[in-house]
């Protein structure tokens, strides 16, 4: 146990955000460099080590969180990071992007605040960088057998990584022009710097992996080919059909799917646009959606000047206390202010769009909406209560239906689909055509990104005893195993 009274004397302590004033003139983490290095390792005593760790359960992963705490606390990072990447594979991503399950889940946060797990996390492998501990592990012999990925988002990065140290020859293919899915054009730069994707990158390239930017499956190599060419396939192409809005005005310029917006910011932080094609400067910019992608629109409007910025949301304003029907350890939903919400705007809950209204040129100029209850488990509109919303730039950030299936990938392997719009497989994986597996979004449906890593860890087992006959790599979670899921 890390320190036996570290739970009743350490209070909870979390990383420091940079000034508002500050971050909003740049794209840099929002969080104060070095901020958790002086008060980690009391943070990490915080942990009980409990008989029965229930954040295991809480995380997809099964990350060893007692063990790796307990090593955080007597200040051992080498120790620490062997045991956090002996569950997981990109812990810099988890431990910026993750909702953090397992801390609704500690069992300190029972009747005190929780552990701050995911703040841990986050240093010791930002730790195990700087002290050089993060290192290629390529596999002692090649086993002769050719996997593909398709898709670099978290599942395809962990699927390929797996696969490659298992000794196999891994090629992933992506259809953008680089690595990382929506970690790299999805995910802000001010929560996710992409300094942490390049240098996993280049880790997997000393392993071995190989990777094919700018190629779109189904279109620019068929699946015959793909199958022609590799013992087996991993399909971990996410899910990126955008939930659309179909009311009157829909087609009016200036609405955009917010994964048409997100990536254009995050491609001037690449250098390939001085600047973004689609702009929040100087306009009234509405966010349709309340979970975290409408919190990244909204903070990368904030860095663009928006005059203003509203989100909008369908649901009922959440508590701020867990709700008596998700007791823990579940994953309560709760009154999030996120570092985009502490930067200003306006969210408004309990309502739904009727139309957008426009100029003369056809650009979007207005949002009407109209407020909306439940009865008997009913949406329904309240009336008199309609208002209109000022609007330049309408995002909709409103979650994702289901895989691609307009590229020819799914049918061109003759994959099952199931009712949700994600492509069918078993408990090892696989699909229903001989060789061809699927991890992550494409499979699950939207979820998170810890799920995403552990199915990708799951498929990669599933392919390697495929390959084999058998198998030494982990088996973090079913894919029949749906808690947890957003």
């Amino acid at each position: 146990m890390a320190d036996p009274k570290g739970f009743l004397t350490t209070p909870r302590e979390t990383a420091c955000t940079r000034p508002v004033a500050e971050r909003l003139g740049d794209w840099n983490e929002v969080y104060v460099p070095g901020s958790l290095l002086p008060i980690i390792s009391k943070q990490a005593g915080r942990c009980m080590d409990c008989g029965i760790p229930f954040c295991h359960n809480g995380c997809p992963l099964g990350n060893l969180i007692p063990e790796w705490n307990d090593f955080a606390y007597r200040e051992d990072w080498t120790a620490a990071s062997e045991r956090l990447h002996a569950t997981n594979n990109f812990p810099e991503f988890t431990g910026r992007l993750c909702p953090a399950p397992c801390e609704s889940a500690c069992v300190l946060g029972i009747n005190q605040p929780a552990v701050t797990i995911k703040n841990v996390e986050v240093s010791i492998i930002d730790k195990a960088w700087d002290n050089g501990d993060v290192t290629p592990q390529a596999p002692e012999r090649l086993s002769g057998k050719t996997a593909a990925v398709i898709g670099s988002g978290p599942a395809g990065l962990a699927a390929a990584q797996q696969l490659t140290r298992a000794g196999h020859t891994v090629v992933v293919y992506e259809r953008a022009d680089r690595i990382g899915g929506l970690l790299r054009y999805g995910i802000p730069e001010f929560k996710m710097e992409k300094v942490h994707i390049n240098r996993r990158i280049e880790q997997m390239r000393a392993e071995g992996t190989k990777f094919r930017t700018g190629i779109e499956v189904g279109r620019d190599i068929t699946a015959t080919d793909l199958r022609k060419r590799f013992d087996a396939v991993v399909i971990a192409a996410g899910a990126t059909i955008s939930r659309d809005l179909p009311v009157p005005g829909r087609d009016l310029n200036g609405i955009h799917f917010a994964m048409e917006y997100l990536p254009l910011a995050n491609k001037v932080q690449e250098g390939d646009f001085m600047a973004p094609p689609i702009t929040a400067e100087g306009k009234h910019v509405v966010v349709i959606g309340g979970g975290d992608t409408g919190a990244d629109c909204v903070g990368t409007a904030h860095r663009q000047g928006a005059a203003s910025v509203t989100q909008l949301e369908i649901m009922p304003r959440p508590s701020e206390d867990r709700p008596a029907g998700q007791p823990w350890p579940t994953f309560p939903m709760l009154y999030k202010v996120t570092s985009a919400h502490e930067e200003g705007g306006e969210r408004i809950y309990s309502v739904s769009t009727t139309h957008f209204e426009g100029d003369e040129d056809g650009n979007v100029q207005a949002l009407h909406l109209v407020e909306v209850a439940f009865e008997d488990g009913k949406l329904v509109q309240k009336p008199g209560t309609e208002r209109v919303l000022p609007a330049q730039l309408v995002t909709l950030a409103m979650g994702f239906t289901g895989t691609d299936q307009e590229n020819g990938l799914t049918a061109q392997f003759g994959l099952a689909m199931d009712a949700r719009g994600n492509i069918e497989r078993d408990a090892s994986y696989a699909t229903n055509v001989d060789g061809v597996f699927v991890a992550g979004d494409a499979g699950r449906g939207q979820s998170l990104i810890v799920w995403a890593i552990a199915e990708g860890r799951s498929a990669a087992r599933g392919v390697d005893r495929f390959l084999t006959g058998t198998s030494a790599l982990p088996y973090p979670v079913k894919p029949t195993d749906r808690s947890i899921t957003v």
